[in-house]
């Protein structure tokens, strides 16, 4: 599959190419005005949940599934907006990218630095270690699977993307710990980048993917279909 520009070589009234696919696409399958933790708002609204009853489990001590879903929320709404203002600077970002098997692309930046695909987790005052697959927070008992679930997630997506642009898509895994007090990152770590600040930092790159290429991975990134078959 290839770009398809117009045989006059007009651009659309947005300024890029013109895509019949990004035209054509139904509203139901573009994930592009998909805010920042869709996904996460989607499971409290349909939570059946009281707030009697959660403040009973919490009295209790236990921690309610909704609780854990506000603050992965407030994590996803922190990055999202921070990633959101480099659209400015010529990137895209298409959040919450649902694949099969209930995994979720938290954010999927796309720009002239390259593609990359970030998770959102919060951290909270929490001092973290992050080793070559997991992540180990100060306040929880068990090892989190973070590390390994992003580079999974980011090699679906590439697949995804490579597929449907037609040439190789590399989506590069990021880890964004909003909110850590201190974090430690295993030097063995070299294929996950872990980032306080994603936008100043993925937002200074350039010169790795050229613009009609971007557009062209956004085009396909945002059509809730491909994803399908991730």
């Amino acid at each position: 599959m290839v770009v398809r520009e117009r045989p006059d070589g007009k651009t659309s009234a947005n300024g890029k190419p013109y895509d019949p696919e990004r035209l054509f696409l139904p509203p139901d399958d573009d994930l592009a005005p998909n805010r920042p933790g869709e996904t996460l708002r989607a499971r409290l609204d349909a939570s059946g949940t009281g707030r009697v009853a959660l403040a009973l489990a919490r009295c209790l001590g236990r921690r309610p599934v909704e609780d854990v879903w506000r603050r992965a929320l407030a994590a996803e709404q922190t990055v999202g907006a921070a990633l959101d203002e480099l659209t400015a600077g010529g990137w895209d970002v298409v959040h919450s990218i649902v694949l099969p098997g209930d995994a979720v692309l938290a954010h999927l930046l796309i720009g002239p630095g390259g593609v990359f695909g970030v998770a959102s987790k919060a951290a909270h005052k929490a001092r973290v270690q992050v080793g070559e697959t997991s992540v180990r927070m100060s306040r929880e008992r068990h090892p989190l699977p973070y590390v390994r679930e992003i580079r999974h997630d980011c090699a679906r997506a590439s697949l995804v993307l490579t597929k449907g642009c037609g040439f190789l898509v590399q989506v590069r895994p990021v880890l964004v710990l909003v909110g850590a007090e201190h974090v430690e990152v295993a030097p063995s770590l070299e294929d996950v980048l872990v980032l306080e600040d994603p936008a100043a930092t993925l937002g200074a790159g350039g010169g790795v993917l050229h613009p009609r290429r971007a557009d062209r991975v956004h085009t396909v990134a945002r059509n809730r279909r491909v994803w399908l078959w991730a």
